[in-house]
């Protein structure tokens, strides 16, 4: 018999952190592309980002057609990722989150594209996908420390993908309070580490 779980979150009941999900209204469209290990993932943070923001997409794909990139990228976009060393240079995002067009005109970004993968399969997706490396990037800078306790990463700094887009989408519209975006990361941390306590030794 297949384990009971939430239709929305995809949690087990006693672990499920839908009644902490938020609806925000955000400007640039937020575009998640989900490496396929990732969606079934009990702790996978990109879905629960999706859920909580109004205007946002998620595909779930490691090779995207160029059908379908040719779509993704019809608005301009940005992404969200370091620049790594191996990473082509990309202009730079202004203080209004613009760039220049052909014309020396400014455009504005209407799109964050985000990689929802472990850093290894991430770095897959992009070299599958080598239009999205060309793309504008934005960066995370500061002392960046992960709430992500459950999940470890071998990555310094590294933020798990809700914490990611709560910071990039505060600085791309500062108007917006984006911290609320982590209200149901933490309640998961919280059920997990509740559940985890409660296991027979």
């Amino acid at each position: 018999m297949p384990r009971e779980t939430c239709n929305t979150c995809l949690r087990p009941p006693n672990v499920c952190y839908c009644s902490a999900l938020v609806n925000l209204a955000n400007t640039v469209k937020v575009m998640i592309i989900q490496h396929p290990q990732e969606e079934k993932h009990p702790f996978n943070t990109g879905r629960m980002a999706h859920l909580c923001l109004s205007n946002s997409e998620m595909l779930v794909s490691e090779t995207l057609p160029t059908n379908q990139l040719d779509r993704l990228l019809e608005i301009p976009s940005a992404l969200l990722y370091p620049s790594l060393q191996w990473l082509p240079e990309t202009p730079q995002l202004d203080r209004g989150n613009t760039l220049p067009n052909h014309l020396n005109q400014p455009v504005k970004i209407e799109q964050l594209i985000v990689i929802d993968a472990t850093w290894k399969k991430s770095k897959k997706i992009l070299h599958l996908n080598p239009r999205l490396q060309q793309l504008p990037r934005v960066n995370l800078n500061g002392s960046l420390k992960s709430s992500y306790i459950i999940r470890r990463t071998t990555v310094a700094d590294g933020l798990s993908t809700i914490e990611s887009i709560a910071m990039a989408m505060a600085q791309l519209e500062g108007n917006n309070d984006f911290s609320k975006l982590l209200q149901p990361f933490e309640k998961m941390i919280n059920l997990q580490q509740r559940s985890y306590s409660l296991e027979p030794t």
